[in-house]
């Protein structure tokens, strides 16, 4: 699991919470590990498209956007920051405000922007992104649903946790109906409510909500999967912790 696009101030321990929801959608999660190797190749293909088909291609922008994504291991996020908002000028411009594209590289942009230390713009950049799927996909499209649980991830590290709680709880009940509730990104959300409540101090209803989510994930992925491994490690955190 990648370091957490929106780092939550610990007010008890427990590790963090999983924002953002993401695979490939409008955030960021996953830091795969990257060889230098790897990141060189992805230089290199990002520099030979731009000379051969110039620098606001769909493709160059696409290589661009990789080659950011690829930059986040290394530690590189000033200079994803750089690539990120050339991708975002550049699809606003060509593409649209709204283009899901343009979106997809503003919730990157995002991810990065609270990595290093601006939650605020994070939040800003979040409530567009919701905003603009709602009215392209609709309010209970999977995506709409993951961008609203991003930016209840940058509230959250705004230290506003009731506001967090409230959007998280909504998101769940609407994800429940709209996808499932042992989907995979209902599970996240109730995986990134409880971390809120535990901050909250209601460490029993974070406790059960961690429980579930961890339960499910044992039905639905198997217990050597790794996401069902990291819930059983925050659960027992918060056993040791004391939660009664």
């Amino acid at each position: 699991m990648r370091a957490p696009a929106y780092a939550l101030t610990s007010m008890s321990p427990v590790p963090g919470a999983i924002w953002p929801v993401r695979d490939h959608h409008y955030g960021r999660c996953i830091v795969p590990r990257m060889t230098d190797r790897t990141l060189g190749r992805k230089e290199a293909a990002f520099a030979e498209l731009r000379e051969r088909l110039g620098d606001e291609h769909p493709d160059t922008l696409a290589a661009m956007l990789d080659l950011a994504e690829a930059l986040w291991p290394a530690g590189r996020l000033t200079e994803a920051r750089q690539f990120e908002e050339a991708v975002v000028a550049a699809r606003r411009r060509t593409l649209g405000p709204d283009h899901p594209d343009t979106l997809k590289a503003l919730g990157k942009l995002a991810s990065t922007t609270g990595a290093l230390g601006n939650p605020a713009q994070a939040r800003a950049w979040q409530e567009e992104i919701a905003d603009g799927l709602r009215r392209v996909l609709g309010p209970d499209h999977r995506d709409t649903l993951r961008a609203v649980n991003n930016l209840a991830g940058s509230i959250a590290a705004l230290g506003d946790l009731e506001e967090a709680r409230g959007l998280l709880e909504q998101t769940i009940a609407t994800m429940g109906q709209a996808l499932g509730e042992d989907d995979s990104d209902t599970l996240t959300a109730i995986g990134n409510l409880a971390a809120v409540l535990w901050q909250m101090e209601e460490h029993d209803e974070a406790y059960w909500l961690q429980y579930h989510m961890a339960e499910a994930l044992r039905r639905t992925c198997g217990d050597a999967d790794n996401r069902t491994r990291a819930a059983l490690a925050i659960l027992d955190t918060m056993q040791r912790h004391g939660r009664l």
